[in-house]
């Protein structure tokens, strides 16, 4: 199979309803398949898929297991070359995600790649990121941090250090290589720690910019630091800078 396309939803039909219509080429290839990680949702998104989506590959979950857990799952049946992650609230272009296909093909260096970010604004988001840090993450929490911006080269490539998980594609051999995501962090820096581990392992990461999928981010961006998800998300930040020994 040449694709696995890999999404994780939480009471988040309204997002995953049109996520969903924009892999329509995919989902309509006997190549492909796309996977749908349900986190025990409640929004009637187990009626939606059944209704309209019923040969998708769907795991349910009897409880919200986080993202790394949930993401292990859907990797663990997948049966592609290449696996692509995708955050529910994405709307994606053919054109992107075989310009990442491709572009992987063309550079065995590289062992994540991901795109431009825009939100429906077609407004950039802070996607590719540097080497995170506490000190990083307490300036940017105060509002007193500098957002990290990168200028793709002539081709249109960046290198970060790694970027958001809310788009990645790699191929199977890396995730043969690094091992699954880490479970202990529940939500928060999975990505970091993934894209850190790829590049540990010799490979490169880097970001298209010139080809975009939406990404309606602003959501997250309302969650409130002392709620069930955000002592959790804190609690894996508090294991990610432990595990690397990353202070700055």
């Amino acid at each position: 199979m040449r694709l696995s396309v890999i999404i994780i939803t939480y009471n988040g039909l309204g997002f995953l309803t049109r996520c969903l219509a924009s892999l329509r080429d995919f989902i309509n290839d006997p190549s492909c398949e796309v996977i749908i990680i349900d986190n025990y949702s409640t929004d009637g998104t187990l009626d939606f898929l059944r209704d309209n989506y019923p040969h998708l590959k769907l795991i349910l979950n009897s409880e919200n297991r986080g993202v790394a857990a949930a993401r292990n799952q859907g990797l663990a049946i997948a049966k592609g070359e290449k696996l692509l992650i995708l955050d529910n609230d994405t709307e994606a272009t053919t054109v992107a995600i075989n310009a990442m296909s491709d572009y992987l093909d063309a550079h065995p260096d590289v062992g994540l790649c991901s795109c431009r970010l825009v939100d429906k604004e077609g407004i950039p988001q802070d996607s590719c990121k540097p080497y995170p840090g506490l000190m990083i993450k307490v300036r940017n929490v105060l509002g007193v941090g500098n957002k990290t911006h990168y200028t793709p080269n002539a081709e249109g490539i960046i290198e970060p250090v790694y970027v958001i998980g809310a788009c990645q594609m790699f191929s199977r051999k890396v995730v043969d290589k690094v091992g699954k995501l880490d479970e202990k962090i529940f939500y928060g820096p999975e990505d970091a720690d993934w894209c850190i581990r790829i590049r540990q392992a010799g490979w490169r990461i880097h970001c298209l910019d010139n080809y975009t999928i939406v990404h309606d981010y602003r959501r997250s961006t309302r969650r409130s630091p002392l709620s069930k998800l955000g002592r959790l998300h804190i609690k894996a930040l508090i294991y990610f800078y432990w595990k690397h020994r990353r202070v700055f």
